[in-house]
Formats: C-alpha cells, sequence, structure tokens
C-alpha cells in the first residue's frame, strides 16, 4: 500500500472540512487508488498538530501553539499540500508563503485560496515548471463549477471566445433578494449574514473582487492570457438602488453580477460587472446561492456549467478532486517509470 502524506495550511472553516472529508474518504482511497493517505499535519496562523502516523478526527481540535508556517509543513514530511488559507490578492498572503515554499520543494501543492494565485501565478506556474510538481486549483476557480475543467479537459482544441461566470454566491443571492423578495441591498444583506454565507466585511464580494479574482485565475492558468488585476474594469453592486430594481422588473430582465472574458481580434478584454438577461436565457434561472458559467468556443459553440454546492463542503469536495487528480497522474508515471505500459 502506497503511503501519501498530505498537509493542510489554513484551518478556519474549509480547511476542517476538508480535513474532515479526507479523513472521511480513507477507505475509498485505498480500494480505488492502492493509497493509504495520511493527514500528518495541519496549522493555522498560530497553532498546528502534526503526526507522522496520522491524525485522526477526534484529535483536530486539539492545536497547539506555535506549530504554524511552511517551515512546520516542510518538517512534516508531506507529500501533498492543501493550501486553504483566507485570501489578499493585493499581497498573496497569508498562503503565498507556504505555496511558494513547497512548490520549490517539490511538493504537489492543492491550493483552496485565491490571493497567491492572482498575486503570483505567473511565478508560482514557473516554480512548479521547474520543480515538477503539480499545482491543482479547482477549490479556487468557483468551487462547485467546472469551468476550469472545462477549459483544460473538455474543450481542449477549440478557441475559447468568451466565458460569462456568475461567479459569487453571495452577489448572486442578494440580487435575487432584492428582485423576487422585494428587499432593499442592506436588508438582503443582513439576511446573507445572518445565514452565515456573507463575510462581516462583504467589500470584496459585493465591489466584485472576488468574481474578479476567479475570472483571473480562469483566464491565466485555463487559458493562458497572463491578465493583472490592473487590466480588468471592476464594478459590483453595492451602488444597485430600488429604482435600477423597478426598472429591470419592468423590462422583465434579470440582473446578475457577472465576469466575462472575450476574445477579439486576438485580444481579451476582461470584465466585472452587472449584466441583464432575459427570462429565456438560462443564466437568468441562477437563482440564489448558485453560480454558472457560460464558454463559447468556435467549435462547439456554448457549453454551460451549473453549480450548487453546499459550502463549505463543496470548495472541500473541489479541493479532494485535485487530489484524485494527483493520485492518478502519479499512478501513471510510476506505471512508465516501471517500464510497463498501459
Amino acid at each position: 500500500m502506497n503511503v501519501v502524506r498530505v498537509a493542510i495550511a489554513g484551518f478556519g472553516g474549509v480547511g476542517r472540512a476538508t480535513a474532515n472529508l479526507l479523513l472521511a474518504r480513507h477507505e475509498r482511497y485505498r480500494q480505488v487508488y492502492g493509497a493509504d493517505i495520511r493527514l500528518v499535519a495541519i496549522c493555522g496562523s498560530r497553532a498546528g498538530l502534526a503526526d507522522p502516523e496520522g491524525l485522526d478526527a477526534g484529535r483536530l481540535e486539539a492545536l497547539e501553539p506555535g506549530l504554524t508556517g511552511p517551515a512546520f509543513v516542510e518538517a512534516s514530511d508531506a507529500g501533498i499540500l492543501i493550501e486553504a488559507g483566507p485570501s489578499d490578492f493585493r499581497t498573496g498572503g497569508p498562503g503565498l508563503a507556504y505555496i511558494r515554499s513547497s512548490l520549490s520543494a517539490g511538493r504537489d501543492t492543492i491550493v483552496i485560496s485565491k490571493g497567491a494565485l492572482v498575486h503570483s501565478g505567473p511565478e508560482l506556474r514557473a516554480l512548479a515548471h521547474s520543480s515538477g510538481a503539480m499545482l491543482k486549483l479547482s477549490g479556487a476557480a468557483a468551487a462547485t463549477l467546472p469551468a476550469l475543467d472545462l477549459l483544460e479537459h473538455s474543450l481542449k482544441g477549440c478557441e475559447v471566445l468568451e466565458i460569462e461566470g456568475i461567479l459569487n454566491a453571495t452577489t448572486n443571492y442578494l440580487l435575487d433578494a432584492m428582485m423576487n423578495q422585494n428587499l432593499g441591498f442592506d436588508e438582503a444583506l443582513a439576511r446573507a449574514q445572518a445565514g452565515g454565507f456573507a463575510e462581516a466585511d462583504p467589500r470584496n464580494d459585493t465591489e466584485g473582487w472576488d468574481t474578479a479574482c476567479k475570472l483571473l485565475i480562469l483566464a491565466n492558468f485555463g487559458l493562458n492570457a497572463g491578465l493583472t488585476m490592473d487590466g480588468l474594469a471592476v464594478d459590483g453592486i453595492q451602488s444597485v438602488t430600488e429604482q435600477r430594481i423597478a426598472a429591470w422588473r419592468e423590462q422583465r430582465l434579470v440582473p446578475k453580477l457577472v465576469g466575462s472574458l472575450v476574445l477579439t481580434g486576438g485580444v481579451m478584454r476582461a470584465t466585472v460587472g452587472i449584466r441583464t438577461y432575459p427570462p429565456d436565457d438560462p443564466l437568468a434561472h441562477v437563482s440564489g446561492k448558485n453560480k454558472a458559467v457560460r464558454i463559447t468556443t468556435d467549435a462547439m459553440g456554448e457549453t454551460i456549467a451549473f453549480g450548487s454546492g453546499t459550502e463549505p463542503l463543496a470548495t472541500a469536495a473541489a479541493a479532494l478532486k485535485d487530489l484524485e487528480h494527483i493520485l492518478t497522474a502519479r499512478a501513471v508515471q510510476a506505471t512508465y517509470r516501471s517500464g510497463t505500459r498501459p
């Protein structure tokens, strides 16, 4: 049985959900991949826990102060890092240091937080290439949506002409509540915060920055676009008034906060802002906390995907989808190294 040691850096809601789901799937990994997956280290910003034989679910709350940082992960001898910390696209921190260290050491790395990927994406891709480490990021690219999978696999060989993505659940819920429940922005936001799916400081969501981060990740990692945040026009929903809501209702239009990539004459233009759709457009039916993406290509026309997973479980599952891709790739590599052809 092949022993695979995993560390998780960032132990908030998403990190804990990822740890619990990883442990719950232990037998699946043994049966499907012949892999004994051991969670050997977890850490937050101030505390952590490590055991080379593997942690179990009953020990995840007993973190020890001071056990944290890239050196702590390095000392755990983990072969795979799952980075699930808070995200700041303006600095890349705190995840950037963990990801740099991990990729430099040749450690396969699964990234959930968006900040480092937006801030230092080209550097991290170069590190992975030079060290031979696999860099996976499904959890950072709208999690429940297989948008990155579509670009990397299903639509390979096509030229992508346009991407439209409803990529942020909070803003979609707020617009839906304002349109269909006659709520003002402040009341809708208060309900979302009370329900636990809007942040105490919601500006990254409501001002469009979270959507912009996800759009950049799709463009740069899915299409090799090389865009930066400075090249995006970003607008949010914080200035939506009752008058605009009334006008959309009268015109029978449905507003959505959309991240958009359009390729024209070899130039890619990226924007975030409100788009309105007629009732017969599929994107008009993406309600509540759901997400969706529509990708238009030259050869396959339109491909649409919808996502409706419950957080943080859905993001954890996206990260562990990446883990299974890594296990599959490792098995293929081992087969070829042994001289056996499938």
